[in-house]
């Protein structure tokens, strides 16, 4: 996976309409962990079925985009397995086993929901009404496929909402073996001496550290 980040910019209803988003995240995720609990025997898949219920019982649920929601069940059920996991290994000490979220700051949204109408704006459409969002930042997503891109999140930090994407790609590097070789000899004089006499002279931190505390201290 490979995520790159945008600061976003927007009105205040649409940050307040984020932040509902991420509310509502955290809800389904805890009923989502409390559901597996009251129920032996609960698995992922009976995670995902529960969203619908939970979406037909609250209105503000269903204010989520469905994929998001589905998103909120899929992260109690990584605590869950993660704690499964523990366990099978027999992991000294305590298993982690699964807490409800308090401070969630993240609302996480698959294939649909949202829309990137150029490399700088994107648009969610669920029924939290954010809007189209302003992308601020470097990187440009026109150099990436449309069907490389697997989630995307929205982030609340203290300073200010971000927006993450998260791509699949299949990064490969063909390096072609040179056919030579090299000797390095480690010294104490010098870091390294190669087999051509080329040498690098030893960073010496400790050294350099111990002149810095002396004259601190002076």
């Amino acid at each position: 996976m490979f995520v790159i980040e945008f600061k976003v910019k927007g009105k205040t209803e649409q940050y307040r309409a984020i932040d509902e988003g991420i509310r509502t995240a955290q809800f389904i995720q805890n009923k989502c962990l409390r559901y597996w609990m009251d129920n032996p025997g609960v698995d992922k898949y009976d995670l995902n079925r529960y969203c619908r219920i939970l979406s037909n019982q609250f209105t503000f649920a269903n204010k989520l985009n469905s994929q998001a929601r589905q998103s909120s069940a899929e992260r109690a059920w990584s605590a869950i397995s993660r704690f499964f996991e523990n366990c099978k290994k027999n992991v000294p000490g305590k298993k982690g086993y699964p807490k409800f979220k308090k401070f969630s700051r993240s609302v996480e949204y698959k294939t649909t929901g949202w829309k990137i109408l150029n490399p700088k704006t994107i648009r969610f459409s669920d029924k939290n009404e954010i809007g189209v969002l302003k992308l601020k930042g470097s990187w440009d997503l026109a150099y990436f496929q449309e069907s490389e891109l697997k989630r995307v999140r929205l982030i609340r930090r203290a300073d200010g909402y971000y927006c993450q994407f998260v791509f699949s790609l299949d990064v490969r590097e063909e390096v072609k073996p040179s056919g030579m070789s090299l000797g390095l000899d480690v010294g104490l004089s010098s870091f390294y001496t190669d087999q051509y006499g080329n040498k690098v002279d030893n960073p010496k931190f400790l050294r350099k550290g111990e002149k810095r505390l002396t004259g601190m201290s002076g």
